[in-house]
C-alpha cells in the first residue's frame, strides 16, 4: 500500500484504517520498516492533528527509466557480449547514454 501511494505517500492514520490495525500494532510495524530503511516518515499537521506521512524509500520502476537504454533497441544486441567483437565495454552508444545520466543525476 505504501509503495502504491507513490511520491505523495500515505498518512499513517489512514494506513491503520485500511489495514484494520490499531495504532500500537501499526506503529510497531512502521518502526520496523523505518529501521530497515524501507520507509521514511514525515511529521505533518492534518485536520488540526499531528500525524506522519509514510513514504516508501524504494519507488516502483517506471518504463521511462529504461526506455532510453540504447541496448533495448540495438540491432547488434544478439551479437553483443563482454568478450565479443561487439561489447558493452566498447559501445559508444552505451557510453554516451551513461555519460548523459551521470551529468543529469546529482551525486
Amino acid at each position: 500500500m505504501i509503495l502504491n501511494a507513490g511520491e505523495d505517500g500515505v498518512l499513517q492514520s489512514e494506513l491503520w484504517k485500511t489495514i484494520t490495525a490499531d495504532s500500537r500494532e501499526g506503529s510497531r510495524a512502521i518502526l520496523r520498516l523505518e529501521r530497515r530503511r524501507l520507509i521514511e516518515r514525515r511529521r505533518e499537521l492534518f485536520d488540526g492533528r499531528w500525524t506522519y506521512r509514510v513514504l516508501a524509500k524504494r519507488r516502483t520502476p517506471k518504463i521511462d527509466s529504461i526506455i532510453a537504454v540504447p541496448c533495448a533497441f540495438c540491432h547488434l544486441e544478439g551479437r553483443c557480449s563482454e568478450s565479443g567483437v561487439v561489447s558493452p565495454i566498447k559501445c559508444d552508444r552505451l557510453t554516451a547514454w551513461l555519460s548523459s545520466l551521470a551529468q543529469t543525476d546529482p551525486p
